[in-house]
């Protein structure tokens, strides 16, 4: 459904399966028993003027709505690539971040609504929605258009259409939704764009970051998923379906690669969240080794040149784009080998290792 996020479910995404399991549970429980939502009324008068901080942390988590919270469920599952690519720590971080600032622009945006129309916003829509929409920041900036169809010729759909529809959906579920979204949309620019070092001052610290590590991700973690299929009805299609999502994974693979390099090129980013630093643990990998020294032809003897450098079965531009990507020489030299020189094969070889 969601081709920006790859066909490997919640592998490396403990977070993002945690938040949707929690939240959508209490969801359910609120849902089976109504007379605990009062709790979880997101109420900004019971805020300000009876101080219950309480249900400020309440009114911002769980969702009341059935609908938001399955809008929002299907847009935390299409941004877990952000933690899958970047750590846990860091989307956690933003996360963390995005939910402090915009409960700040909450109240700053119903008091600008109130001076200019006289009109006072009591509740809000409950959840964690302004966290949601402020994952569209680093999604609209980061994640490159790939043009998937045409309709009637002229509209073109591309793999983050369907992203957006779901945003707009969620968007026009509530009457001051908008006030929600647009409080994201702010919180998520300043703390992308690492304003005022916020980046610095809001995040989560590293012994937190261990104690989720060793309680939490365990419950949380998902198996790496397997690349055989079962036997049985339907086994061909599911292949099929399984080679097509690879296919698309490493196209989306490819074409990230390429605007992380453009972007580098303009200007470097810092801060907490370099989105563009992709798979750095990748990039050190040809580091480490000694530089290769170019000989001359004619001191080159047949018998001590070593069999892994040898790249004659192997094409040179395919070997340049690799190296483009971040990957060392060797490391390009090993999986074009491997993979019989499938680029597509090669990439994935050396993402996974």
């Amino acid at each position: 459904m969601f081709t920006t996020t790859g066909s490997r479910g919640l592998y490396k995404a403990p977070l993002s399966k945690g938040l949707l399991l929690v939240l959508n549970g209490l969801t359910v429980m609120l849902t089976l028993l109504p007379q605990y939502q009062e709790l979880f009324i997101y109420n900004l008068q019971a805020v300000t003027q009876q101080h219950q901080v309480l249900r400020l942390l309440c009114g911002r988590l769980v969702c009341l709505d059935v609908k938001d919270a399955f809008c929002s469920s299907l847009l935390i599952y299409n941004f877990r690539i952000f933690e899958r690519r970047f750590g846990t720590r860091k989307f956690a971080s933003f996360l963390l971040g995005t939910w402090c600032l915009s409960a700040l622009m909450d109240f700053l945006l119903a008091q600008t609504f109130q001076y200019l129309f006289d009109y006072e916003v009591e509740e809000l829509p409950a959840g964690l929605l302004a966290p949601v929409f402020a994952l569209f920041v680093p999604f609209y900036k980061l994640i490159p258009r790939m043009p998937v169809t045409q309709v009637l010729g002229h509209i073109h759909i591309t793999n983050k259409s369907l992203v957006y529809i779901v945003g707009l959906q969620l968007l026009t579920s509530s009457p001051f939704m908008w006030l929600l979204a647009l409080s994201g949309l702010i919180s998520g620019g300043l703390y992308h764009s690492n304003v005022l070092w916020l980046q610095k001052l809001i995040f989560v610290p590293a012994w937190v970051s261990c104690i989720g590590r060793y309680i939490l991700e365990p419950l949380f973690s998902s198996s790496q998923p397997s690349s055989e299929t079962p036997l049985g009805m339907g086994a061909t299609l599911d292949i099929q379906r399984q080679q097509r999502m690879d296919m698309l994974d490493q196209q989306l693979l490819l074409a990230q690669y390429q605007e992380s390099r453009r972007n580098m090129r303009q200007q470097p980013q810092s801060g907490l969240l370099q989105w563009t630093r992709l798979f750095p643990s990748l990039r050190q990998r040809g580091q480490n080794r000694p530089p290769m020294q170019p000989h001359p032809q004619a001191q080159t003897h047949p018998s001590s040149q070593s069999p892994l450098l040898d790249n004659s079965s192997v094409a040179e531009e395919q070997v340049a784009r690799l190296v483009e990507m971040g990957f060392s020489r060797v490391d390009a030299l090993e999986a074009l080998r491997a993979s019989n020189n499938d680029i597509n094969m090669a990439t994935n070889f050396l993402l996974q290792h």
